[in-house]
This record gives structure tokens, sequence and C-alpha cells, in this order.
């Protein structure tokens, strides 16, 4: 096998994984030209059409298919065995890619990539942030963060953080001016600050527990917002109630600048989990950055 054909093997693979020429152009770091030219003069070395193209969609010939099912195993232990070798390392070294919201990225994942950036100075993190629920294998992801409930079945979560809680905040003089709620239901009669996030599937749906009853509510009020930052300013602004993670508004609580209410409709949840596929041979610097993350209570 000429030194190049191994990697016109991969190429091949990656299309027929993605289904499709950008996506897989786009993970290889390749122009879609680029790799259209690499899959044609590998069909033509190889006399056998591996591939059909439409403008919609890519599809495996049958001969495609037998080659795509010997060479996914092959190369996945040529991976393997690549990062076995890594172990041999003096200290960890590469890049990792993660995923999280904004709150864990800010009072979890920060704190402990700062850790690692200290004690294996040749770890390179690209994190990314968005709220919204990432497919971090499509999108070549080393592993995400998200609460604990929202981790997909088939991922293995290691808990990285302590139990959070969502509580409803209003400023004293907003309180002053209207009856404070006793009920969940009664969020109806007052202006709310809306969040929407792109994991509620639209305007989020405040939720409460106590006693074991679970509701949510529908509440509506003169601002939508998309990051739980400006909530908590509308709220200190007495311009309605607002819900947000305690810990965001614990210092504004203790000024007596805003005050918790239904805070017996608001208990605690599991946090923050660090997601990420079944890997048999994790590579020494995602095992660095877990050991940094994972969570101890004191």
């Amino acid at each position: 096998m000429r030194r190049d054909e191994l990697g016109d093997l991969m190429a091949f693979l990656a299309v027929a994984e993605e289904r499709s020429f950008t996506r897989a152009a786009a993970r290889l770091g390749l122009s879609q030209p680029s790799l259209s030219q690499i899959v044609r003069q590998l069909e033509a070395r190889l006399g056998v059409r591996l591939l059909t193209r439409t403008t919609r969609r890519v599809a495996l010939t049958k001969a495609g298919e037998e080659l795509a099912e010997v060479l996914a195993p092959a190369l996945a232990g040529i991976e393997a065995r690549l990062v076995a070798l890594g172990e041999h390392r003096d200290a960890p070294a590469g890049t990792l890619r993660l995923t999280a919201g904004r709150h864990a990225a800010a009072t979890v994942v920060w704190p402990a990539l700062a850790r690692l950036g200290h004690a294996f100075p040749d770890v390179k993190v690209e994190l990314f942030v968005d709220s919204a629920l990432t497919d971090i294998v499509g999108e070549q992801f080393d592993a995400g963060v998200r609460l604990g409930e929202q981790v997909a079945k088939d991922m293995i979560a290691v808990r990285i953080g302590p139990d959070l809680r969502m509580v409803v905040v209003g400023a004293p003089d907003y309180l002053a001016r209207h009856d404070v709620p006793e009920t969940p239901h009664e969020l109806t009669r007052h202006r709310c600050i809306n969040i929407r996030l792109p994991t509620a599937g639209g305007l989020y749906a405040w939720e409460f527990e106590k006693a074991g009853r679970a509701m949510s509510v529908r509440v509506d009020g003169p601002f939508v917002f998309n990051d739980f930052g400006l909530t908590i300013g509308a709220a200190l602004a007495g311009l309605g109630l607002a819900m947000t993670f305690e810990d965001q508004i614990s210092g504004f609580v203790e000024a007596g600048r805003l005050v918790i209410v239904l805070g017996d409709w608001c208990p605690a949840f599991a946090g923050y989990h660090l997601y990420y596929p079944d890997r048999r041979h994790p590579t020494p610097a995602f095992a660095a950055l877990l050991n940094e993350l994972r969570y101890r209570p004191a």
C-alpha cells in the first residue's frame, strides 16, 4: 500500500459514515471538491464504484458497503493503538474538544480547565459554549457537559458538580407593588421574565415540586431572553419575577436586592455531568481532564 492510500481510505470512510461530502469534508478539514477528487481517484484505482451521488444524498454501493465494513474496525484498531502509545509520554498532551452551556462553563468547567492548564501545559482545550443539546459524536467533540437528566442513556456520565436549585426571585420594590405568590399557579397573575432555551423547545415552563407533587407553569411578562444574566438584570430593575440558578443570585439576595419567593416549591436536583461515548482507551489528556472535573463532595 502506498503512503497516500491509507489517507484515501480514511477519506472514503468519513463520507460513508457521514453520508455527506459536506459533513465529511468539515470533519476532515478538507474542501468538498478536494474530498470528491480523492474518492473519485480511489474508485478509479480500485476499478469499482463505491458511492452513488445525487443532489440530495450519498449512498453506498454494494462494494462500498463491503469496504466500509472492513475499514471501520481496522482503522478504529489503529486509532486505539495510537492512543495506547500516547500513554508512554511523560505528561499528557493533545487537543480536547468540549461543549457546555454557559452556566456550566462558567461555574464548573472553567475552574477545572484553569487547574488543568497549570498542571499540563501541553494539553489544549477547545470549549464550545452552547445551550443546545449537541450531538457530540456527530460534531466530533470528545465530551459534553449537561445536567444529569439531559444525558442520553447510551453515554457514560460522570458527575462533575454539586446539586443545583432553580429559584424564583423578585426585587423588593416589585414585591411591594404586587402580592407575593404563595403557590406556583399565582404566577399567572404576575409579570414574569421569560427565558427561551434550545433544550426546552421554546419558552421555558417554570418547574416546581413540593411533597412529591410536580407541576410546571407557563408564565407571561414583558421580556423574553435567552440568557440568564439578562433575566436577573430585569428582576433587579423591578420589571418582574425571574427564575434562575440560585448560585447566580445568592449575592443579590444577601445584599437585599432580590428576594426568593416560592422557595418551598424549588427543590434541589442533580447537577452537571460530563458525558462521552464509551472509550476503552481514554487518552492521557482526557483522563487528566476527567480527574480535574470529577465532583468530590466536601
